[in-house]
Formats: C-alpha cells, sequence, structure tokens
C-alpha cells in the first residue's frame, strides 16, 4: 500500500539482469516529467476509481448466481406446507395451478449444473476479447445482458425455460471474474494486488450475507401481482443488475496507458512502476497467438488450475447449499432430531417449523461476515510477507478441519460452528490463488489467458458442487461435505507442488542456469536459453522465463 517517490521509479525502470549483463531497458515516456506526481495519491485515486464499483458488480453477479440457492429455501418451506415428501426446490410445473408450481430436487441440481457449463466454456475468449476491447465497454455490456437473463429467470413457466436462462446466465456472467482479475493484475504491483483481489472477491461474501437478508425480505412479497417468493428474487435482483450494467459504461475505467481519469504524467508512473516490477507489458502488447500458445504450455497454467480447484469446487458447493444445510440443522434442533423418524401426518407441523425460510437465511449472514473479515486479512498479509503458498496451506487445513467435523459431527450447534472453519479454506484462497498464479506469469495476453484458464477449469468442477449434496442425505450430507474434503485434499497437494517447483526454479535462476546470452557476451549465458541484443529484448519475448524474473512462492 505504500509508495516510493517519482525519482525512485525512475530508478526502477531502469531494470537490469543482474546475472546475464548490465544493459539497461528504454524509459517509458522518456519525455514526460513526472516529478509532480505523488505515488501514494495516485494509489488511492486508483483504488477510488476502481475497487467500490468493481466489487459492487461482482456482489450483484455472485449474487445473481447463487440467489438460487436463497430461494429454494422459501420454497421447499411452502411445499411442505403442502406434505410433499420429497425436497422440492422450484416452484415451476405445467401441471399444477398458479399456487403450486414445482419441479423435482433433480430438476433443481440440473438447473445448477447447467450455468457452469457456459459459464466455463466463455471464461477464456472472454478474457482475450477483454484485452481487444475496452473493459468499460465489454464488462458493461456482459452485465447489462445477465441482468435481463436474470430477470427473465423469474418469469419462465417451465422447466426447459429455467434451463435456457440458466445457460445464458453462465453465457455472460463469464467474462465478469477472470476478466476483472486480469484487469486489476494491469494496475498493481505484485505486491499489491492480492489485498486488492482480496476486497473485490469479499463482494462474494458480502453478497452471501446481503443475499440471505434480502432473500429474507422478498420472501414477504410471496404472492404480490400474482407471482410467488422465489419470482421476486429473480426479478428484483436482475432488474439491480441490469440498471448496475448500464451505468457501468461510464464508470468502469479502461487500461492505465490509456485511462481517461488520469493525466499524461500519472499514466506514465502508472505504467512505469508495473515495468520496474517486472511487469515488462504494461506499456501495451500486441496480440500474437505465440503468448496464448505460451500459456497454454506453461506448466504453471496446469497446476495453477489444480490449486484453483481445490478451494472454486468447494465454494460453490458451499454458497449454493449454505441456506439448506442451516435449515435442516435449525429443524434438527427446532424438533428434537426424533421428528424426522416419527409419522408425518402426526409431526408435519412441528418439521415445518423447524424448515422456516426466514432463520435460515439470517443464520448465513454472520457466517458471511466472518469470511469477508478472513478474506481482507490474508489478502493483506500475504501481500505484506509475499508468501502466499503458506497462507495456502495454513488455511486449506483450517477448511479440512471443518470438513472433517461437518462429515464426524452429529451436533447441530458443533456443525454450525464447523461451517465457521471451513470458510477459511474457501474464501481466502480463492483470491490468494490468483494472486499466486497472476504474480508468476508475465506478458499480457500470456496472464489474460493463463488466469481465464485457471479460473474456467475451477469453475467446470461447480458442476460437480451442483450434484454432491442430495436430498436424500439431508439433514447431514456426508456425501456431499466428503466430496469437498477431497478438493480440498487436491488443494493441498496442489500448492506444495506449485510452491516446491517454484522454489527450485528461482534457485536454478541464482546459479545462472536460465542465462540469456545478451549481444555479444557469452561467458554470463547459455546459448540454449536464447541470444538477444538487449535486456529489454529478452523481457519482451521471453516474459516470465527471462532469468531476471523471480517467481513468487
Amino acid at each position: 500500500m505504500t509508495g516510493s517517490s517519482s525519482s525512485d521509479l525512475e530508478k526502477d525502470s531502469i531494470r537490469v539482469n543482474e546475472n546475464a549483463n548490465v544493459t539497461t531497458t528504454p524509459l517509458y515516456n522518456e519525455h514526460v516529467d513526472i516529478s509532480g506526481v505523488d505515488e501514494r495519491k495516485l494509489l488511492r485515486k486508483i483504488d477510488i476509481a476502481l475497487i467500490p464499483w468493481l466489487s459492487l458488480l461482482y456482489l450483484l453477479s455472485f449474487l445473481d448466481r447463487t440467489s438460487i440457492g436463497n430461494a429454494k429455501v422459501p420454497l421447499a418451506t411452502e411445499l411442505r406446507r403442502s406434505r410433499v415428501l420429497f425436497e422440492i426446490s422450484l416452484a415451476l410445473s405445467s401441471r399444477a395451478g398458479p399456487e403450486h408450481y414445482w419441479v423435482s430436487d433433480t430438476q433443481y441440481l440440473l438447473a445448477l449444473t447447467i450455468f457452469f457449463f457456459s459459464y466455463a466454456i466463455f471464461e477464456v475468449p472472454s478474457n482475450v476479447f477483454l484485452k481487444r476491447l475496452r473493459p468499460s465497454l465489454w464488462l458493461s455490456g456482459l452485465m447489462f445482458c445477465w441482468g435481463i437473463m436474470m430477470t427473465v429467470q423469474g418469469l419462465v413457466h417451465n422447466f426447459g425455460g429455467l434451463m435456457g436462462m440458466r445457460w445464458m446466465l453462465g453465457l455472460f456472467e463469464a467474462g465478469l471474474f477472470p476478466g476483472v482479475n486480469y484487469y486489476l493484475s494491469c494496475w498493481y504491483k505484485r505486491s499489491e494486488f492480492g489485498i486488492r483481489a482480496a476486497i473485490f472477491f469479499s463482494a462474494a461474501t458480502v453478497s452471501g450475507a446481503f443475499g440471505g437478508l434480502l432473500a429474507a425480505a422478498i420472501s414477504n412479497m410471496d404472492g404480490v401481482g400474482g407471482k410467488p417468493a422465489w419470482a421476486w428474487i429473480f426479478i428484483l435482483e436482475g432488474l439491480a443488475t441490469v440498471i448496475a450494467g448500464a451505468l457501468s459504461f461510464f464508470i468502469i475505467q479502461d487500461f492505465p496507458d490509456t485511462a481517461k481519469f488520469l493525466t499524461e504524467a500519472e499514466r506514465t508512473v502508472v505504467v512505469r512502476r508495473l515495468q520496474g516490477d517486472d511487469q515488462f507489458s504494461a506499456a501495451g502488447e500486441q496480440l500474437r497467438m505465440k503468448y496464448i500458445f505460451k500459456s497454454i504450455l506453461d506448466w504453471k497454467t496446469w497446476i495453477g488450475m489444480i490449486v484453483y480447484v481445490g478451494a472454486d469446487m468447494p465454494l460453490y458447493a458451499f454458497s449454493l447449499f449454505l441456506p439448506s444445510i442451516i435449515s435442516q440443522y435449525s429443524s434438527i434442533s427446532a424438533a428434537r432430531f426424533d421428528v424426522l423418524l416419527c409419522n408425518v401426518e402426526v409431526c408435519s407441523h412441528r418439521a415445518i417449523q423447524g424448515f422456516k425460510a426466514t432463520p435460515a437465511n439470517l443464520l448465513t449472514v454472520p457466517v458471511y461476515a466472518f469470511a469477508c473479515l478472513i478474506t481482507c486479512i490474508v489478502g493483506f498479509l500475504a501481500d505484506r510477507w509475499g508468501r502466499r503458498g503458506y497462507f495456502n496451506l495454513i488455511f486449506l487445513c483450517l477448511g479440512a478441519a471443518g470438513y472433517i467435523i461437518l462429515i464426524a459431527s452429529r451436533n447441530a450447534a458443533l456443525s454450525y460452528f464447523a461451517v465457521y472453519l471451513a470458510t477459511c479454506g474457501i474464501y481466502p484462497v480463492i483470491p490468494n490463488s490468483i494472486a499466486w498464479v497472476s504474480n508468476n506469469v508475465e506478458g499480457s495476453y500470456k496472464r489474460s489467458v493463463t488466469l481465464a484458464m485457471v479460473i474456467s477449469f475451477g469453475n467446470i468442477n461447480g458442476a460437480v458442487s451442483s450434484n454432491v449434496y442430495r436430498a436424500k442425505d439431508q439433514p447431514w450430507y456426508p456425501l456431499g461435505h466428503g466430496l469437498v474434503l477431497l478438493y480440498i485434499g487436491f488443494g493441498l497437494i496442489s500448492s506444495t507442488t506449485f510452491l516446491l517447483l517454484l522454489k527450485r526454479e528461482n534457485a536454478k535462476r541464482d546459479r545462472g542456469e536460465r542465462n540469456e546470452i545478451i549481444g555479444d557476451e557469452k561467458s554470463t549465458g547459455h546459448e540454449v536459453n536464447g541470444r538477444y541484443n538487449t535486456v529489454a529484448d529478452a523481457k519482451r519475448d521471453k516474459g516470465d522465463e527471462w532469468s531476471g524474473y523471480r517467481y513468487t512462492t
């Protein structure tokens, strides 16, 4: 968060490959005087212009994709009053009258699953389009379109319509999360990116808390305009997204070298400080298929995908089903568990009281508030200490402990406590992993594709999370918790592997094994690593493979 003076920036901008040769790289906008620019004030200006609005957009995005989880609880409650003996998830059917529409639990899971396929498929092309086009145009257009899909989701009258809207919702939402993370990485140093990514991602935790409160409030609109409560949740949240999308065209800023809210001197400072942080492509880069292939063939991309999936699949499982899981715990506490064993005709009234939607939604609020707090703390400390891999390992272990308790416990209070531990292995690990991968990839287009591939692979596994919390496993959901624990194990193994391989590669560069030949000098380089006229040429061509680049562990 702290900055240096403008004179320090000029010094930092002239980086050299100390292990290879002492050759300076050209200074960006050498003719521009930056002596009047205060870097700390400039960072605050950028933060205010970027972070709050982007966080609001992600809050709306996550609220829209997971609101179906909050809508599920009042629907299940309403239909249990009609003594439907299996979990009812949505009130849709051509067979029922206007007061009792429904689809089965299987159809509900399919509606969740289809979202993740379109969401994952379109993330990589969306990031390429974001780089080619203006962020203000691309991101605002995506948001406006998915807001319309969200609104229409509350107006559908059959299962096919619901499936179509969920597919389209995933298609348009696909570009926001990977796009914004890539976009932010183009503005901040590697040691500054983590806390911004954490604050941005914390909107997901806020949306969880806010979504529970909002769903509880909107549930009171049941019957207004002849529509059930679940429909109003979709319609009102969708309309809010449409409005935000329209405003985003005027609020979202473009990339640093063209941002209109900065002066030329300020734009120059931003680019120079990024170049001084080994982000050599900050001044701009032409699209070449070489960069995309480099991303696809990079071992860091593939290990990063496994690292990310270790927290992302649990994230969706957690956010989609938390209200339902808590409603089951509430039911057991209120009915003393024997309700599940007695005759439904005798005990239906007591069971209904335990399955009330509003308490279940409200009990999610403190869980998400805790997740928000721990996510921001980890983001701040990881930026300051730079040990992102170690943070992953610590918090994944805490998350694993939480899910072990959830599997073993048959006590509602203990299980509710374990939910807080579970958040530690999910929410802070998501932005920390994204920052970790981003910190270790250089090249504008390469980084955009790598981040999109990593996030896309995590999201396609969201389709798994949509199907692991089955109605027949309630109230303790051992299969769902067990599979989430398995994914956390993937995260632990891959994070350890990533950490060790990065440390090994840094050690090789310290020993000079990766040195290039610069100019005619052969004594300090190796032909196999390439021959370049200047260090600047080596940086541009090799990106993070350049011998002077050091990976963040």
